[in-house]
């Protein structure tokens, strides 16, 4: 078959539509962005009725896919770390209801390039119960997707696939596999399955922890973990998904004088590593994100070897894994790279030179000087960068600017502002406008409306152009509902505004409403 050079990402999504995929549903979330993207722009996937969707937050998404699945169809949900806490409850009862032919792909983020915190997915894969998958470079992201769908149709599971941001943006090329056929549409073997009534859930669970030996079995057996053996047995080296490329890069030949264990499938191939322990003196563990190995192991190894890795920061417990840490950790030489000419210097992050939130936030810079004691709540977007500008006060999760307002207002901050975009807002805000009208909070919510998810690369929004009928239909005073055009020109007209509806005991919404300026220049070249 052809050979793709692709990234990680498009390896993955190159993959779902050539294993017979028939729906991909996700909410954009970098570094997961790319797999959705490069389904949408196929056209074979098109040739091929693959159906793809932006979906409104990440439990509508994976919901979506799980009912692909009682059709019988191969499904896929993407996300980043953090998406996977908002769909953590349809992400568990998946794996007690027995999903077939679903996989969730979450792209992990050590050291927070773009994210809020540096969770490890594996965590909640085990915490599930289920198989993960953890390729160790673009190639076994691509095989991986075909041998996840087979593992998951035989054993009766969904299967969550873990990609770090390094694995997911860099290139390599790819052999690609025969194109299957779609499955054909069919109803569940056991239609109960589908209803979590006690009686079921039950009985489903213990079904679940009866599968976890033929998991193990396929993680002993499978062929992507490897016992690699080596002649110096003064160490033992486990390494994790793309761990293991940086373990080559610190010798010549790539070859390691060390026994290694390659894990790139979970559960822990618990055989492989009994016989590593055996035979060394002391382990090094070696993982980009959190110590889930080296605790793991620490509960059934013996306890008379040492082992090394993030718990004793060996390696830091925080940031990304990288080469060089690696060769510190084996004691060897650090390689440093090429120096950064001194032209180049970091510069924070910024909002676009003519982005619309620039002329909203000035007018919230200004109404705010006057109410020292109040306090604006910020949320997750290009708008966060406010906080540059002296804007915003707080960022804490998707959704939360309207709540946290809502709770600070209760307890007498005044004025307590929530600033929100319409994509996070049709995410996971509409809901806590529901809270604040039901408790007839003493808030002013703005909700900056650019048209498109921006931050992400220019997704469609869920809740864009549609905001002033949410916010009526959920009960607040259409009165207090308030458009403005976010330019220098309205400024004082904005100020205006702002001051009026702090002054209003309830709840008001001010709908700031201009295009991204990055995509109106996109939208205009293309009509060019």
């Amino acid at each position: 078959m052809s050979k793709l050079l692709l990234l990680g990402d498009e390896a993955i999504a190159q993959a779902f539509i050539d294993a017979g995929g028939s729906a991909i549903n996700s909410y954009p979330g970098t570094p997961s962005t790319q797999i959705t993207e490069y389904v949408m722009k196929s056209r074979q996937a098109r040739e091929q009725g693959v159906v793809a969707n932006w979906c409104a937050n990440e439990k509508t998404a994976l919901e979506a896919s799980i009912g692909v699945a009682y059709a019988g169809k191969r499904a896929m949900t993407c996300m980043k770390h953090v998406g996977l806490n908002v769909c953590g409850d349809p992400f568990m009862n998946a794996s007690i209801i027995g999903t077939r032919g679903v996989i969730i792909v979450v792209a992990d983020d050590p050291s927070m390039f773009s994210s809020q915190d540096e969770q490890d997915s594996r965590y909640y894969g085990h915490w599930a119960m289920i198989p993960m998958l953890e390729p160790s470079n673009q190639q076994e992201a691509y095989d991986m997707v075909f041998f996840g769908y087979e593992l998951s149709e035989q054993l009766g599971t969904p299967i969550l696939m873990r990609i770090p941001t390094r694995l997911a943006h860099s290139r390599a090329g790819v052999e690609r596999k025969a194109v299957r056929p779609q499955n054909p549409l069919s109803s569940p073997s056991d239609p109960k399955s589908y209803v979590l009534l006690p009686v079921n859930a039950k009985r489903l669970y213990r079904d679940l922890i009866d599968k976890q030996p033929a998991f193990t079995k396929s993680s002993e057996e499978s062929g992507f973990n490897q016992y690699i053996d080596g002649a110096d047995k003064s160490l033992g080296i486990i390494t994790t998904g793309i761990a293991f490329n940086y373990l080559q890069e610190n010798f010549p030949d790539g070859k390691c004088p060390h026994p290694v264990v390659k894990i790139t499938q979970y559960p822990l191939p618990y055989g492989m590593l009994n016989r590593l322990y055996d035979e060394v003196d002391e382990l090094l563990v070696l993982e980009d994100g959190q110590p889930f190995v080296e605790e793991h192991i620490k509960g059934f190894l013996g306890k008379g070897k040492r082992v090394r890795g993030r718990l004793d920061e060996t390696i830091r417990r925080d940031g990304e894994l990288n080469a060089e840490k690696v060769a510190a950790a084996l004691g060897s030489p650090m390689t440093a790279g090429p120096k950064a000419p001194e032209v180049v210097t970091n510069r924070p992050p910024a909002l676009c030179a003519g982005c619309p939130h620039i002329d909203s936030y000035e007018a919230v810079v200004e109404v705010m000087k006057k109410y020292p004691g109040g306090r604006v709540f910020g949320d997750i977007g290009c708008y966060t960068l406010g906080f540059n500008m002296g804007a915003i006060d707080t960022t804490v999760c998707m959704g939360a600017s309207i709540t946290m307002a809502k709770g600070a207002s209760e307890m007498g901050i005044f004025p307590a502002i929530g600033v929100i975009g319409d994509g996070t807002f049709g995410h996971s805000g509409m809901t806590g406008l529901l809270d604040c009208i039901n408790e007839k909070a003493n808030v002013v919510i703005i909700i900056l409306d650019n048209d498109i998810t921006a931050m992400t690369g220019g997704q469609p929004s869920s809740a864009n152009m549609k905001l002033f009928n949410i916010c009526k239909g959920l009960g607040v005073d259409e009165k207090h509902i308030r458009h403005i055009v976010p330019l220098k020109k309205n400024h004082e007209e904005f100020v205006r505004m702002l001051e009026e509806e702090i002054a209003y005991e309830g709840v008001s919404v001010i709908i700031p409403q201009r295009v991204c300026i990055v995509e109106n220049k996109k939208r205009i070249a293309a009509k060019k």
